[in-house]
């Protein structure tokens, strides 16, 4: 396991998902983690679980990314709590579907605020804590912005959105010893399940058959424990200090970068 004991680190979308099992993983490797999210009682009890086994610990705390003057505060705070900042891993996103001639005002609104004005504030928030000795900063792309993403042109321009923020953005921050790099990955989460819930029987059935046949690794999509959180954990580490500017698939083969 790489060596992250005593890393300070924030990570949004901690209540759940990916988000949660990276929470748990660095409390696990002794990181101190500051969590945000909306989902206050999830988002608590992942914290208080994760400080209970350690040895590291995490502080939960109610933060809306999409509000800029929220997430600038509670930046500061947390910074202050921790004592300093290595690492900003920013989960958090929501995702929509529909046809894109169906698309709504208020559904592309959330979309955009969350996952992209949400990506801009919380990354803007943290480089003033690490321009002056570096650390790392994982932002969360998709495959959707890679590929045609039917029924949901308005979460692939976001997650795309995401990806272009990335590479200016190392580029800028790179000489302060800031890294910025893009993971994607492919795990089965509770956002996943619940868009397997808006298909009927047909559309499920022929769903995980396209899947089958598009992920070479076991045909499905991974599991976030095993095999994204110790990806993440690496990333924390200073043996990724040469690495950035980079999409980083964790996918089982479903995407090609390239």
């Amino acid at each position: 396991m790489f060596e992250i004991e005593g890393k300070r680190i924030i990570v949004t979308g901690g209540a759940r998902g990916i988000a949660e099992t990276v929470v748990r993983a660095f409390a696990a490797a002794g990181a101190r983690v500051v969590s945000f999210d909306v989902s206050d009682d999830a988002g608590a009890k992942v914290a208080a679980e994760a400080t209970a086994t350690g040895p590291g610990s995490v502080v939960y705390r109610h933060v809306d990314v999409s509000n800029r003057a929220e997430t600038f505060a509670a930046v500061d705070s947390a910074v202050a709590e921790l004592g300093g900042l290595d690492s900003l891993f920013h989960i958090a996103g929501v995702e929509r579907s529909g046809p894109v001639e169906d698309i709504t005002e208020a559904d592309l609104d959330v979309i955009l605020n969350v996952n992209v004005k949400g990506t801009f504030f919380i990354n803007q928030a943290v480089f003033p804590h690490l321009k002056t000795n570096g650390g790392a900063i994982v932002n969360f792309g998709s495959d959707a912005g890679l590929a045609p993403y039917p029924n949901g042109a308005h979460y692939a321009a976001s997650k795309g959105a995401v990806m272009a923020f990335d590479r200016t953005a190392a580029a800028e921050w790179g000489p302060f010893g800031v890294r910025v790099n893009t993971v994607v990955p492919a795990m089965w989460t509770p956002m996943y399940n619940e868009h397997r819930e808006r298909m009927n029987a047909e559309e499920l059935a022929a769903h995980d058959a396209i899947m089958g046949a598009m992920v070479p690794l076991g045909g499905r999509l991974g599991d976030p424990a095993t095999d994204i959180a110790p990806v993440l954990v690496f990333l924390a580490s200073d043996a990724s200090r040469f690495i950035t500017g980079q999409i980083i698939s964790v996918n089982g083969g479903l995407g090609n970068v390239r």
